[in-house]
């Protein structure tokens, strides 16, 4: 043999971000702030999903705008797949807060847009302790309450990403291409709410200029 080359032909991922004080405390105003509910446009079923608005482009301007750098350099601009005859800006597209309660669940989905992201403010529970109760401790799959991805490797089989829910974790936002496959299972004996922020990242073509 003259040589062997490892061969791994891309399939994107997503961005693992952790979070500063000054945007967690912008984050805890805008739910304080929070407008009116969305549930009705949502996949989840979850107690209330409401609308949040990032004041005078914040979050926008000083978190995602740069994370969409941070994604086209670490994987590729997702924007330069979408079918426009001109270049148009990223902008915040929608906003989130929704509260989940025990028993409550949000099914495999997928988000409009070209970036979503979810931001973990308060997880009330363990993820050891969840999957210890009575109806998990015997199964080989750790999966009560915690969140997941989905997508299909070179063989097409079906692949799961886990993260684990525990209170270390608020504070903490991925960041992921919209049609990206995700869902999130419910927990249990926990009379608290989980509360976390999502949103999306669009193209906006209105203020497109000429390619």
């Amino acid at each position: 043999m003259k040589s062997i080359i490892s061969v791994e032909p891309p399939n994107l991922g997503w961005l693992e971000v952790l979070l500063d004080d000054s945007e967690m405390l912008f984050l805890w105003r805008c739910i304080e702030n929070q407008g009116q509910s969305v549930k009705k446009d949502l996949s989840g079923i979850l107690s209330k999903s409401n609308t949040l608005v990032d004041k005078d482009d914040w979050l926008f301007t000083k978190t995602l705008l740069p994370l969409c750098d941070v994604y086209s350099k670490s994987f590729k601009n997702l924007g330069n797949d979408i079918p426009i005859n001109k270049t148009s800006p990223y902008y915040l597209s929608n906003m989130w807060v929704n509260y989940q309660k025990q028993h409550e669940f949000n099914p495999d989905h997928i988000h409009d847009g070209v970036y979503s992201f979810v931001i973990w403010m308060q997880i009330p529970t363990k993820h050891s302790e969840q999957n210890k109760l009575d109806f998990a401790i015997s199964s080989d799959m750790k999966q009560v309450s915690s969140f997941q991805f989905k997508y299909s490797n070179i063989l097409g089989n079906h692949q799961e990403h886990i993260y684990e829910m525990n209170p270390n974790i608020a504070g903490t936002m991925l960041f992921f291409p919209s049609k990206l496959t995700h869902s999130v299972n419910p927990f249990y004996q926990c009379n608290l709410d989980r509360i976390s922020i999502s949103g999306n990242i669009s193209l906006n073509v209105l203020k497109g200029g000429a390619v």
